[in-house]
């Protein structure tokens, strides 16, 4: 995909997913309080340059009633474990293939002193690829990358226990060993707390 259209696609996939996250905002409003205290399973889909993508399954696991108030807010920590599989394009048009798995300490802010429907989250962690990346521009040195991403999301339902996220992540080895190019990714999330 070139970097013009890949630029469009991503414009348009963001606005709509912005418009999504606000009409479910709009149904959570009369929800009760939420518990971020709940493990959750998830699926996530993904978009990079260069016509790369992934799809994850994965689990949140909370750091058990571990919680801190900072402004209007509360922050919550869970564990987030995934198994990834990654696909990108290679210069003879050919795709590379590889799953990845990873866990991230992760932390989330709800404003409303942890009551709002919506909120934001930063994690950071380490991920393990059975191949080292590659796509016609990208190489990467390393198996083992860190991720890291910022996210904002919100939750809806009765008891507010479907979730849908946009998160930007990033994967590098942090500069252990070159060449170390990165990756973004723009990633889609919907979770079920049980």
């Amino acid at each position: 995909m070139r970097l013009k259209n890949f630029r469009r696609f991503v414009f348009t996939w963001t606005t709509g997913t912005a418009l999504g996250l606000v009409s479910l905002g709009a149904l959570a409003q009369g929800a009760p309080v939420f518990n971020d205290h709940s493990p959750s399973w998830y699926v996530q889909g993904a978009v990079a340059e260069n016509d790369a993508y992934s799809a994850s399954l994965g689990a949140t696991l909370p750091w058990r009633q571990w919680s801190y108030a900072l402004g209007s807010g509360q922050i919550t920590g869970h564990w987030d474990l995934f198994a990834s599989h990654w696909s990108s394009r290679m210069a003879n048009d050919d795709r590379q293939r590889s799953y990845v798995f990873g866990v991230l300490p992760t932390l989330r802010w709800r404003g409303d002193q942890g009551r709002s429907a919506w909120f934001a989250q930063v994690g950071t962690g380490l991920a393990l690829a059975t191949k080292r990346y590659q796509s016609h521009e990208k190489h990467f040195s390393t198996r083992y990358n860190f991720g890291t991403h910022l996210a904002v999301g919100a939750n809806f339902g009765a008891q507010r226990e479907h979730e849908i996220m946009l998160r930007i992540e990033h994967y590098s080895n942090a500069g252990i060993k070159h060449p170390n190019p990165g990756e973004d990714f723009l990633q889609l999330r919907y979770a079920r707390r049980f």
